[in-house]
């Protein structure tokens, strides 16, 4: 099982940009059952949130709905999530609350590799991240 973080779907649909094939090409494997692949609660917030500050709704609706079919199962996040975020984000990391958020969600369900281009995650113990080509 793989975790998709927000910037690999928000890469497809965004203007020409070096991830943006390697992002397309990794999720048409997932489209296709190649590869099994899952996201979370606070991934479909992240998309809402970003194309809400560009005042992009029409953005907001399509990547949200295109990425929930492409990958339809999605985690909650959870008090336990929420918990173990803050004990990432008082460790020796390098990322932020969201981030911390989706890793806690990862180790929780015991998913340790994540379709992502944030190298912080290269420093939780446990996670791996793919390298989109």
């Amino acid at each position: 099982m793989v975790y998709i973080d927000s910037n690999i779907p928000m890469y497809v649909s965004g203007r020409e940009h070096a991830h943006r094939e390697p992002s397309r090409r990794f999720l048409e494997q997932v489209r296709a059952g190649q590869i099994d692949a899952c996201t979370s609660t606070e991934v479909l917030q992240e998309i809402l949130y970003r194309y809400h500050g560009l005042r992009r709704l029409d953005l907001a609706q399509s990547v949200y709905d295109l990425f929930v079919q492409i990958c339809p199962v999605v985690l909650p996040v959870t008090l336990a999530d929420t918990d173990r975020a803050k004990s990432i984000l008082c460790g020796k990391t390098n990322l932020g609350a969201r981030d911390a958020i989706h890793a806690a969600v990862m180790l929780n369900n015991d998913i340790k590799r994540i379709a992502t281009y944030d190298a912080g995650f290269d420093t939780v113990v446990g996670i791996k991240r793919l390298a989109l080509e």
